[in-house]
């Protein structure tokens, strides 16, 4: 079946029918369908995080797809922020896809110099998934959420989130994920939007219960559901600069406080105070006209919407940053202890990143449902002991709706990803699935620099220092992965991280066992040796204990 374009609207292919030369190509091409598939504005280009795009634009996309139909076996593509600019004969076992987007030099590595590049045709902002085809919708960053909230829950709580009411912002690609996360892992959530469509989006498709316009209204309910301890999820329209400050004055205490608002983004991201509901149009009409006032108030927003997280937090509630760069942008405003409250990375997940541990994804090329439950029992299976994975693949399967290619991820460790790769290629070559591509989040272990978010709080001050997923994606490359893409700007905005990405499609072939073999050591293994470097004994234990060389580790 092709693809279905109406208008703007992208559909992935889906069936065992190959428009391009062979399936590494086609993969990659029926990620690219999927990720607009699930786009927040197709017709844009836009995947999610505001401005996040696939493509520059669609005569580029056109090109893109014309390209990855003809290109051989044996060629490589490179895309350069969104635009492809050449085809290069390689190898057979080099990657299919290079991709660089949003990157500039570090003195020009600014919103400004971005805007004014991407005013000329020249660049585009490519996020994290959207500008790697690699997004599968807000299932894709489900069971990072999931983890993050279980994990603060056994650190602050000794149990799972039953009986706490956990506050929040934003309801977009990333952000959406928020509200079924907490609710699957037994908590109340209330996740504050602006955009009442977003909300919509996510109640229709099962990531969210029930949408609200009332303040006191959501309250009465969220605090009715903690007393009773039933997991809910309520979605509530309105602004968080608004609705967050309102509720420290009203003496609310929730006891749980994130956000995942697109706070990276002063412009085309963040929404100012006021601005909600039906009067969501006037701020875009601002945004149009008068981007500098619009920037102004959004700043001072961010810095309100901070602040009262930080009373939040006087008051006794646990609170923490999710990544969108919020309190960067109030210090830049002006609120001297915009960091007074820690990362969620520092506080929850290092510990799996040390030992490698990460967001590994599959879809189903095919579009076949089956083929992904197939390989949800295959994981089960090769990790009976792993009682977490266990119990989020029975969640996943119990409250994860499809969008797009029927997809899944779980988080495993340096080893276990081989493992499984290599049991699902297995699978393609007795045709027992079709195929299948594995890829990730940039958000992993090796993958990333970004000192607001993934380096945050670095034991050895390394916060800051890029070279890591270059060498990722550099490692990766040679390792024969068949996307390696390496990106500027990710959740937090330009210049404040570095970030890689890849993707490896099992066609079955005994040639893509080899592959698995070497980039699933590569890519969580540079990561491993990362935070070994950085002195995590975590990590050091990793390398002691398996396959992994480190020459300045005895």
């Amino acid at each position: 079946m092709l693809p279905i374009s109406m208008g703007k609207k992208i559909t992935a292919a889906r069936g065992d029918r190959l428009r391009c030369k062979g399936w590494r190509q086609e993969a990659i091409l029926r990620m690219l369908e999927n990720n607009l598939e699930n786009a927040e504005v197709p017709d844009e280009l836009i995947i999610y995080g505001g401005t996040g795009k696939a493509a520059r634009d669609w005569d580029c996309y056109d090109v893109i797809v014309k390209t990855l139909k003809e290109l051989e076996n044996d060629e490589t593509l490179v895309i350069q922020s969104g635009k492809p600019v050449g085809v290069f004969r390689t190898w057979e076992t080099s990657p299919r896809v290079v991709m660089a987007n949003s990157n500039l030099v570090p003195h020009w590595s600014n919103w400004t110099k971005f805007y004014e590049l991407e005013k000329q045709g020249l660049m585009m902002y490519g996020q994290m998934t959207a500008g790697s085809w690699c997004y599968i919708g807000t299932q894709g960053i489900i069971q990072g959420t999931y983890e993050t909230f279980s994990s603060l829950a056994k650190k602050h709580y000794d149990s799972d989130l039953g009986g706490k009411i956990v506050l929040t912002g934003g309801m977009g690609g990333m952000g959406g994920a928020q509200p079924l996360a907490v609710k699957m892992a037994g908590g109340v959530c209330i996740d504050v939007d602006c955009d009442e469509k977003r909300i919509d989006r996510r109640v229709n498709i099962g990531f969210c219960d029930q949408k609200l316009f009332d303040v006191k209204e959501t309250i009465a309910l969220a605090e009715n559901a903690k007393e009773n301890k039933t997991a809910i999820s309520i979605g509530l329209v309105g602004n968080c600069a608004d609705v967050f400050p309102l509720l420290v004055k009203q003496g609310f205490k929730p006891d749980v406080v994130t956000d995942q608002t697109s706070a990276h983004d002063e412009l085309n991201g963040y929404v100012p105070v006021g601005y909600y509901g039906d009067s969501l149009k006037d701020a875009l009409t601002l945004r149009k006209n008068d981007p500098a006032e619009y920037i102004k108030r959004s700043m001072k927003s961010m810095m309100l919407h901070c602040k009262a997280m930080i009373e939040f937090q006087k008051n006794g509630s646990i609170v923490f940053d999710y990544g969108n760069n919020l309190r960067g942008q109030a210090l830049k405003a002006g609120l001297k202890n915009a960091f007074d409250y820690p990362g969620f990375v520092p506080a929850y997940v290092r510990p799996m990143l040390c030992v490698g541990r990460g967001p590994f994804r599959w879809l189903s090329l095919s579009g076949d449902p089956e083929d992904i439950k197939r390989t949800d029992d295959l994981v089960i299976k090769l990790f009976p002991k792993d009682a977490i994975l266990s119990n989020w693949i029975t969640l996943a399967e119990r409250y994860i709706p499809w969008e797009g290619l029927p997809a899944r991820v779980c988080w495993l460790a340096y080893g276990d990803r081989m493992i499984f790769a290599l049991a699902i290629n297995d699978l393609v070559r007795k045709k027992e699935i079709g195929p299948i591509a594995i890829t990730r989040d940039h958000l992993d272990s090796g993958s990333v620099a970004s000192p607001y978010r993934e380096t945050e709080s670095m034991r050895d001050n390394s916060d800051a220092v890029a070279d890591w997923p270059l060498l990722n994606a550099l490692l990766n490359c040679a390792a024969g992965a068949d996307s390696v893409q390496i990106h500027n700007g990710g959740g937090v905005g330009i210049g404040l991280s570095t970030h890689a990405g890849m993707v490896v499609v099992c066609d079955g072939t005994k040639a893509t066992d080899e592959r698995i073999k070497r980039v699933f050591t590569t890519d969580p293994g540079i990561g491993v040796i990362r935070h070994a470097d950085a002195g995590y004994s975590e990590a050091i234990e990793v390398i002691h204990r398996s396959d992994l060389r480190d020459p300045m580790i005895p």
